[in-house]
């Protein structure tokens, strides 16, 4: 097996193989011959290939590029929502705490209209008197409530609702108040089109409908 550095000519006119030694020969501190075997060799790769290898690692460069950037991008972009959520979620909960207390502010005078009717009622009031003080303690509490968007159910005289209107019971009723509310046990209230409770009514119930339904 010939040495790596060893060049193999063939003599065009002999046709014979001739094999030169090109390593750089020289001699050590004891006058022994070395080779040097630094000596640069050179390329036998085509042209276009070395050329096409150089591209290939300045694409791969760029793509590394490329993605490094990206994640950097993700990585920020990441963090500007986490930022934005958390900034929506403090702006949330000051706007619930903002309304919960408005809400209980407006409760206020109701309360304070509850301690007069309870001391006019510990000191004998008329009762004409404790009367009005109810009919106050009412009025405030229907102020908080459509403060805060809350609507009573329309009920007595309307025609039943089963989404709103909840049947307790029935009475048997002329025609034109068949399948109508005809007396409310408790009020139903409403907040935009979330029912809050459901009205608590009495039904009527037309005669031969009733006697119709039995038979």
């Amino acid at each position: 097996m010939r040495n790596e550095d060893e060049l193999i000519d063939r003599d065009r006119d002999t046709n014979e193989l001739r094999v030169t030694d090109r390593r750089r020969i020289y001699l050590d501190d004891k006058g022994t011959e070395q080779a040097n075997e630094e000596v640069e060799q050179p390329s036998l790769k085509p042209k276009y290939v070395e050329e096409l290898e150089s591209r290939t690692k300045a694409a791969e460069k760029q793509v590394q590029d490329v993605q490094t950037r990206f994640e950097q991008l993700r990585q920020q972009l990441q963090r500007e929502t986490d930022e934005t959520r958390q900034r929506l979620n403090r702006s949330a909960d000051e706007r619930a705490s903002a309304d919960k207390a408005k809400f209980i502010a407006a409760l206020l005078p109701a309360m304070d209209d509850l301690e007069r009717a309870i001391d006019a009622v510990s000191g004998d009031a008329p009762r004409e008197a404790m009367v009005e003080g109810i009919r106050r303690i009412a009025s405030s509490f229907q102020s908080a409530l459509s403060s805060a968007g809350v609507e009573p159910i329309a009920a007595v005289g309307e025609e039943f609702n089963p989404e709103l209107h909840e049947a307790v019971d029935t009475a048997e009723t002329t025609d034109d108040l068949d399948g109508r509310v005809i007396e409310e046990y408790s009020r139903g209230f409403r907040m935009g089109d979330r029912l809050l409770r459901p009205a608590r009514v009495k039904v009527g119930r037309a005669g031969h409908r009733s006697q119709r339904e039995s038979a």
